[in-house]
């Protein structure tokens, strides 16, 4: 008898309408505890490291409440490191379906590994995220995720395709190919980052194709922090609706969170699959709804990786459900804990630096914070892409300055470049670099 007939893993919703997805609180609460329960065994019996932990926590993993979870440290990527590459795996190599990793270009890469189950629950979870944006069967959805290890494009594409969309797997990259792929397969939905669907709306101008005037209505945009402003920007260009979808890798990927098509106030965590908690970044405390802290998630149905309060480093808000009552919402993202920049006291992040550049009149919304030491001192750097066609840039660095000066309390050098200057990786701007010694 498998593991899923003994009841661990009870349920995997279908990719039709399911359930779950509308269950009141109560029915939610008492899913929600059987999973925790189910998912604190499983990681007990299975994985060297929890065992360990929630031993030394005194918890009975069968008799566990979420309030319980608190006892427990964190998980964070240094342990995925230290365990590299399949240390914190809880099935045998044998019954994994998929493997993922991150770049490994700051130290070992992060692996994370999935089931055959985890792969159909991540594919419905992903095809109930495109249904709450705005798509359904029938619609063709425009891929620009990056493929391959990243999570982005497998995840989006297996759940388009289990929502009864027609794909094109595009993936990152040859701008020029996927306008005229959008133009001539004339899709209703794209899933891309925030910074790379500015690039293809720059593209399409380029072309002489008015982007307002596509066939795109409903743009899915998410791997990358990004601010009411330019959700603003790009559906004032593209004339579509843009919705926030949140994920990471090494919780699943795309599809953790997904924004509401009739209500556009944040996303509604799946909380039937992902028990969320905000903690205080530095003291680790957790908080109460409504207090802006870090996102820590436990995965509820995870069967090759389980994770117990695995920090994310995402800054946010949980508030009250709406267009999904009993999941509760998370603010957009504002940042990152560890990409919060401190100089010369102040405390900043890359979202307060997007507000002042798209509302200049000239710039582009792709720009660069690079961190340097000259004479014993920090220094930051603003580069940012001139806007396509844009002249008359002389004054701009110095009114950005001045705008950084007076909002953000630190005094910046800025660099306007050339369109398309700055280097991609996977359709997203690095923000964030760091040339101190």
């Amino acid at each position: 008898m498998s593991r899923r007939e003994e009841g661990v893993f009870d349920t995997v919703p279908k990719p039709a309408l399911d359930p779950e997805e509308h269950l009141d609180p109560d029915g939610l609460r008492d899913l929600r505890l059987r999973r925790l329960r189910q998912t604190l065994r499983h990681a007990y019996d299975n994985v060297g490291l929890y065992r360990r932990r929630i031993d030394e926590a005194g918890l009975d993993p069968d008799r566990a409440e979420p309030a319980d979870l608190a006892r427990l440290p964190f998980t964070t990527k240094q342990d995925l490191r230290e365990h590299y590459p399949t240390g914190l795996f809880a099935v045998p190599r044998e019954r994994l379906a998929r493997i993922h990793a991150s770049s490994g270009t700051t130290g070992s890469p992060t692996v994370v590994g999935y089931t055959a189950d985890d792969i159909r629950t991540w594919s419905a979870l992903m095809a109930r995220s495109i249904r709450a944006a705005g798509g359904g069967p029938g619609d063709t959805v425009h891929v620009a995720y990056g493929y391959g290890l990243f999570t982005g494009g497998l995840g989006a594409h297996y759940g388009a395709e289990a929502l009864g969309c027609t794909v094109i797997p595009a993936s990152g990259g040859m701008t020029a190919r996927q306008v005229r792929l959008i133009a001539d397969l004339r899709p209703e939905v794209i899933m891309v980052t925030p910074t790379y669907l500015l690039t293809l709306l720059d593209e399409f101008t380029r072309q002489g194709l008015d982007p307002a005037e596509s066939s795109l209505r409903v743009g899915i945009l998410g791997a990358e922090p990004w601010t009411e402003g330019m959700r603003e920007e790009i559906e004032r260009r593209a004339g579509l609706r843009a919705l926030d979808i949140y994920g990471l890798s090494e919780i699943m990927g795309p599809g953790v969170a997904q924004e509401c098509a009739d209500t556009k106030d944040g996303l509604h965590i799946w909380e039937d699959h992902f028990y969320p908690e905000i903690v205080d970044p530095v003291t680790g405390e957790v908080l109460g709804d409504g207090e802006h802290g870090e996102l820590v998630i436990t995965t509820l149905t995870r069967q090759a990786m389980p994770l117990l309060r695995y920090r994310t480093r995402d800054l946010t808000t949980l508030r009250p459900g709406t267009a999904r009552p009993a999941h509760r919402r998370m603010d957009r993202i504002t940042g990152r804990s560890d990409d919060m920049i401190i100089l010369r006291g102040v405390n900043m992040f890359p979202t307060q630096f997007e507000r002042i550049i798209l509302g200049t009149e000239g710039l582009s919304p792709h720009f660069q914070l690079v961190l340097s030491s000259r004479d014993r001192l920090d220094q930051l750097t603003v580069r940012v892409e001139a806007a396509p066609g844009a002249s008359g840039l002389d004054p701009v660095p110095a009114l950005v300055a001045e705008r950084v000066r007076s909002e953000i309390g630190v005094t910046v050098a800025v660099d306007v470049v050339e369109p398309e200057t700055l280097e991609r990786s996977v359709g997203k701007l690095r923000r964030v670099i760091d040339q101190r010694g």
